[in-house]
C-alpha cells in the first residue's frame, strides 16, 4: 500500500516555473516506478511524464518533453516534477501516480496508487 501526497501547485505566469512534489509512505514507495498526469476540465486524463524506481530512467509525453523533468529523492521518500516555460495549455489538476515493482508506462490504468491532485494554473 502506498498513500500520496502532492503539493506545490499554485498560479504563475506564462514562462514562468513551478515544482511540483509528491510525498508517499508506504514500504513499496522506493520500489516503484512513478508518474505525473493532468487533467483539464472537460478533458480526460493525461500522461505527463515517469521515472523508474532507481531514478535511472525518465520518459515524457510530447506536449512537455524537453520543457518538464522528473526526479526522486527515495531517502526522503519523495518525486518532483520541474515545469519550466509554463504555457497556459498546461492548467490542470496535477496527480502523481505509483506503479508498484514496475517500469515505465504512460497508461492510466497500469498505476496502482494515486494522490489527490494539486491544482496548476497558467495565466496568459
Amino acid at each position: 500500500q502506498v498513500q500520496l501526497v502532492e503539493s506545490g501547485g499554485g498560479l504563475v505566469p506564462a514562462g514562468g516555473s513551478l515544482r511540483l512534489s509528491c510525498t508517499g509512505s508506504g514500504r513499496t514507495f522506493s520500489s516503484s516506478a512513478m508518474g505525473w498526469f493532468r487533467q483539464a476540465p472537460g478533458k480526460e486524463r493525461e500522461f505527463v511524464g515517469c521515472i523508474t524506481w532507481s531514478g535511472a530512467s525518465t520518459y515524457f509525453s510530447d506536449s512537455v518533453k524537453g520543457r518538464f523533468t522528473i526526479s526522486r529523492d527515495n531517502a526522503k521518500n519523495t518525486v518532483y516534477l520541474q515545469m519550466n516555460s509554463l504555457k497556459p495549455e498546461d492548467t490542470a489538476v496535477y496527480y502523481c501516480a505509483a506503479r508498484a515493482n514496475f517500469g515505465l508506462s504512460s497508461r492510466v490504468s497500469d498505476y496502482d496508487y494515486w494522490g489527490q491532485g494539486t491544482q496548476v494554473t497558467v495565466s496568459s
